[in-house]
């Protein structure tokens, strides 16, 4: 008996419970209650410094929005297409909040066109957030660029006051262009020794501030001036 009775109200439990949760969920569908609109929207990025008032911007969302009238695949390409935006991923919550978790592009040097400079991350993606002054604490490329710029970055940073910018010539290797006006024509293999070399050469003879146009560096054996 005692069986019984146990049994039958777990019985009765489950069905009350099974009835909630269905007229909870109905209730969401159809946009009633707090758990079918949208009161928040968090928004994460994997670099501490970045501002996200662009990305909050570009996800268009309105309070008390019907969270199930979204479509999250519409809102993570409009966040996706920010300028600096390198993955991004919208997730709707269980209480109805949506979550927007972003991966930006670190710059860490510049390109230009001629007339606007443009941050460039470490593996060539040209970043479309342009400006008019030129950062002086960047190296600046011109030109195509290849799919990572971090070697002859780092190197190029001990030039920064002699260089004007970089350019990748034939899609196998690198001029450098400097604000005396001389193109350093640096060797397919191995540029950063090269590189080292030309700072020797300007701290015992100051060759980059002498009158000359072109200094080639491609053959290991000799460097040509002229």
């Amino acid at each position: 008996m005692k069986r019984s009775v146990w049994f039958w109200l777990c019985f009765v439990i489950a069905v009350a419970l099974a009835i909630y949760f269905s007229v909870r969920i109905a209730m969401i569908g159809m946009g009633h209650g707090p758990l079918s609109r949208v009161r928040n929207i968090s928004i994460s990025a994997d670099v501490n410094d970045k501002d996200l008032s662009a990305l909050a911007a570009a996800a268009a969302i309105a309070p008390n929005t019907r969270t199930y009238s979204l479509n999250l695949d519409n809102i993570n390409t409009r966040i996706a297409s920010t300028a600096g935006i390198r993955r991004s991923a919208v997730r709707r919550m269980p209480n109805g909040n949506l979550s927007v978790k972003v991966s930006v592009y670190q710059a860490i040097a510049l390109w230009t066109d001629g007339e606007h400079y443009y941050p460039l991350s470490a593996d060539g993606t040209i970043v479309n957030r342009p400006t008019d002054t030129r950062d002086a604490g960047h190296i600046v490329f011109r030109g195509r660029v290849p799919n990572d710029i971090t070697e002859i970055t780092n190197v190029a940073q001990n030039l920064m006051g002699h260089l004007d910018y970089i350019e990748w010539i034939e899609d196998r290797r690198w001029n450098l262009h400097t604000t005396g006006g001389i193109t350093v024509m640096l060797p397919e293999q191995n540029p950063t020794s090269a590189i080292s070399t030309l700072m020797v050469l300007n701290t015992n003879h100051g060759i980059l501030g002498k009158d000359i146009d072109i200094i080639d560096m491609r053959d290991d054996a000799r460097i040509l001036i002229k």
